[in-house]
């Protein structure tokens, strides 16, 4: 059985430019340029601020009807009528846009301040990890090109980090269906021993204890160089790689001094020698290395003027936007066309199309305006609430800090203060730090004080890095050495701390 019924609902619906506005605040200041190129490229009437907007004085707007929407037919003509009415809204946009003048409507006021100069990083062109590879191989003796196509193969499947993870008999595979190559694993395995012999050292190993295996065999090849100590530790350091790597690997040295039967002293220089072996063997090409270097572009700049903090937002990848004049001369030679006459369907839709772009771009740089108030907004309240910090630099004077609490001072919602943290960082005379990292929950002291998580992190690492590497302290021991300090903490809580902080357990903390 059908039935009606009528019901009333509240709804709340964010507009588009709201949903602009929250996604450009998640943005870091490193990754805004490249949002706001992809705008101008599908916005033409946004760009770039490269000169003063134009005298408009010339232009006035008349008072009077410019547009002769009448016609002969039926005014009574609801479709006509819609269309007399969209003309009508149409010139009232026109008459409003152009007294407003768009050439001025920019990102930036006047009294912004001369621009800085445009400066760019050079991109390197250099060679790839492969490439440095496939370079080696004219020094091996191999025998005929089927050989080489067979090396190159190899070559091709080792990882950026330096590892053959691909078996030998699916490169067999490889081989044989794409290069018709006919070969078998003796004669791949015998080639690769030669390209594990390349450098960087321990290249294409199949595993870390045969890439460590791989370093140690060529450092003792280099007889005649090496001392008699050097050597008898590089063969015992090898010996611990080979014979006992699991109880390396555990820590287990007591063990391993049992098995060996080798003097404290010499089986800890062997396991320093260890120690020093790279286990990405590809990290240690420049061209990795200058490519996996990842660079922190700050969001805010704090400066400390006399005991005056100083708060500067980083504008250097948002360009100075403006509506183009193009369009703008596009809106007033429409006018002049359609004066005294009626306009066509198709100017009409021509114009309003123009319309759309323009309104597009203000709400484009209406958007970039409000991400930087808020920004600014938000840093703001921040460094007051963190002011003994930013003077100081000493991480254990930050106060528990949450969300919420910048969310009450600047009477924002907490999911906005969320998103200006999220992925932004800060320029202090200390370095650069996190936002993220300035947010932590209050401990009580056991005399009834709040205090932040991250001051007792900062105590926890202390209290590690000075242990007795021999006997490391277990969370227990460490629960009771921050409760001797005054910090009421569970077990639980330390190990969940020093998880956060990186550091292993007791057991693999220990050396010799």
């Amino acid at each position: 059985m059908l039935k009606q019924t009528l019901s009333q609902k509240m709804l709340q619906k964010l507009s588009p430019q709201q949903i602009q506005l929250m996604k450009l605040l998640q943005i870091p200041t490193a990754a805004l340029e490249e949002r706001i190129k992809e705008e101008m490229e599908v916005n033409p009437a946004l760009e770039e601020s490269e000169r003063e907007a134009e005298d408009m004085s010339d232009f006035e707007t008349p008072q009077e009807d410019n547009f002769d929407y009448q016609n002969d037919e039926d005014t009574s003509d609801p479709e006509q009528d819609n269309y007399r009415e969209e003309s009508l809204e149409l010139e009232n946009y026109l008459n409003d846009y152009l007294d407003d003048d768009p050439g001025s409507y920019k990102l930036r006021d006047e009294n912004y301040g001369a621009p800085e100069e445009e400066k760019t990083t050079p991109v390197p062109v250099e060679n790839t990890f492969h490439d440095y590879l496939e370079e080696q191989l004219g020094l091996l003796q191999l025998r005929d090109e089927r050989e080489f196509t067979i090396a190159r193969q190899i070559i091709g499947s080792i990882d950026e980090d330096g590892y053959l993870r691909r078996d030998v008999t699916s490169i067999i595979d490889d081989l044989m269906f794409t290069l018709n190559i006919f070969t078998d694993e003796k004669e791949v395995e015998k080639i690769l021993r030669k390209i594990q012999r390349f450098d960087p050292p321990g290249i294409g190993a199949r595993d870390l204890q045969e890439c460590l295996r791989i370093q140690l065999e060529i450092k003792l090849d280099q007889e005649g160089l090496l001392r008699l100590d050097q050597e008898y530790l590089l063969r015992l350091a090898l010996q611990v790689i080979n014979d006992y790597f699991e109880e390396f690997t555990k820590k287990h040295y007591e063990k391993l001094q049992r098995q060996l039967d080798a003097p404290d002293e010499d089986l800890k220089e062997a396991i320093e020698e260890i120690l020093k072996l790279n286990p990405k063997p590809a990290s240690g090409y420049a061209g990795n290395a200058q490519r996996n270097a990842q660079y922190i572009v700050p969001d805010f700049l704090i400066f400390n003027r006399d005991g005056e903090l100083e708060l500067t937002l980083n504008t250097k990848n948002a360009p100075d936007l403006r509506i183009s004049d193009q369009y703008r001369d596009m809106l007033k030679s429409y006018k002049k066309t359609v004066k005294g006459r009626k306009a066509t369907r198709q100017e009409k839709e021509a114009v309003l199309f123009i319309k759309q772009k323009i309104d597009s771009a203000k709400w484009f740089i209406d958007a970039i305006k409000q991400r930087q108030h808020t920004m600014e907004t938000v840093m703001y309240a921040i460094m007051q609430y963190q002011a003994d910090y930013f003077l100081s630099g000493d991480e254990k004077k930050l106060k528990p800090m949450i969300l919420k609490d910048i969310a009450d001072i600047t009477g924002l919602d907490i999911s906005t203060v969320s998103r200006v943290a999220n992925s932004k960082y800060v320029q202090t005379e200390f370095g650069s730090k996190r936002l993220k990292d300035f947010f932590s929950e209050a401990l009580s002291t056991q005399e009834g004080e709040e205090v932040s998580t991250l001051e007792v992190k900062k105590i926890l690492k202390e209290v590690i890095e000075a242990e007795n590497k021999r006997k490391p302290l277990s969370d227990e021991h460490l629960k009771d050495l921050l409760q001797e300090k005054g910090y009421n903490i569970a077990r639980r809580t330390v190990a969940k701390y020093r998880e956060q902080l990186g550091i292993p357990v007791a057991r693999l903390r220990k050396e010799l």
